[in-house]
């Protein structure tokens, strides 16, 4: 399965509920209903990847795990992240008593429903959604954070082998922790410039995110399909596309956005390369039937690839099996 004399389709979401958003959206009754959506949604992706027998690896903030918020406080990191921006800091979230109390800050049913389903790998995206570029946390936070990851992860049952940098803040330096974890692929971001890993601040600006949206349905940045990685420890995964979610003042250009991800898996598939697809399951709350088959027309090509070139579906710890010379050390082992 893991042959790289096949083109491979890897798709990874990022399953944050509103970790992801609370240094910026309120959790207000409008939040409460597109979480409560968003919850709703993920069933309904794990049956459209089994439909179409399609692996995934689903990037879990540690938080999630937790059964309770004393299990939450028990997991905490010895060292929080000092951010200059003050309104990063998550540990003054207020949180409710457990998942049936608080549905927006705990998961862990969600996270078994991923887990039981064939091919879906759950992953890393931190403990606390850490931010590793923004300005006034340090490597040993990092540390500290990552450790805490995998303690609740493992305590819960999972075995972590992938890690997905929070808003794709991919440091480089930062690797080394990743390695001396236990990981064995992360996932590095989209190969153009207006997507390199940058502070969420630069992330925000509005030429770079004009020129994102505009990728999206005419070809700006070409296939950025990626090679299989060769080394690394942890393998990098590079993304290709960020699936954009439907919007109902672009729905003219759907057909546009569907075939620029269709031209992108062809050329993989033809090159023998990795398309690497990611979004949020949130995303898909506001217009979920419209998500849903989007996303089912994207696998149907799959589908046509998987007939014609032997394009294969593979998560991303599936891929860091695919490099050569790894050092004797077992992925997802702790440290």
């Amino acid at each position: 399965m893991t042959d790289e004399g096949h083109g491979a389709l890897v798709i990874s979401l990022d399953f944050e509920l509103h970790w992801g958003v609370r240094d910026h959206c309120r959790l207000d009754a409008t939040e409460r209903r597109r979480l409560l959506a968003a919850r709703d949604v993920v069933p309904e992706i794990l049956n459209t990847f089994r439909d179409h027998a399609v692996s995934a690896t689903w990037a879990t903030v540690g938080l999630l795990f937790a059964r309770s918020r004393d299990e939450a406080e028990q997991y905490r990191p010895l060292v929080k992240p000092k951010y200059e921006e003050v309104a990063l800091d998550p540990y003054g979230e207020p949180l409710g008593r457990d998942e049936s109390d608080d549905p927006f800050h705990f998961a862990p049913s969600l996270i078994r429903e991923v887990a039981k389903q064939p091919g879906q790998e759950v992953a890393s995206h931190s403990y606390s959604h850490y931010y590793s570029l923004e300005a006034g946390q340090s490597e040993g936070e990092f540390r500290a954070d990552v450790a805490s990851a995998k303690r609740i992860a493992e305590d819960s049952g999972y075995r972590l082998r992938s890690y997905v940098f929070p808003r794709n803040q991919a440091r480089r330096s930062y690797l080394p922790v990743l390695r001396e974890a236990g990981f064995c692929a992360y996932r590095g971001t989209e190969p153009a410039a207006s997507k390199n890993p940058v502070s969420f601040k630069e992330q925000r600006r509005p030429w770079p995110r004009a020129l994102r949206l505009t990728d999206a349905y005419w070809n700006l940045d070409g296939p950025q399909t990626v090679e299989f990685p060769r080394d690394g420890q942890p393998a990098p995964v590079g993304a290709s596309r960020y699936l954009r979610p439907f919007s109902p003042v672009l729905r003219s250009l759907d057909g546009m956005r569907l075939k620029r991800i269709a031209d992108a898996m062809r050329n993989a598939a033809i090159g023998k390369r990795i398309f690497h697809l990611w979004w949020h399951p949130e995303d898909f709350a506001g217009y979920p039937e419209r998500n849903l088959d989007f996303l089912g027309q994207v696998l149907n090509l799959f589908d046509q690839y998987r007939r014609e070139y032997g394009m294969v579906s593979l998560s991303m710890g599936d891929v860091s099996e695919t490099v050569r010379e790894r050092p004797q050390m077992s992925c997802g082992a702790s440290r």
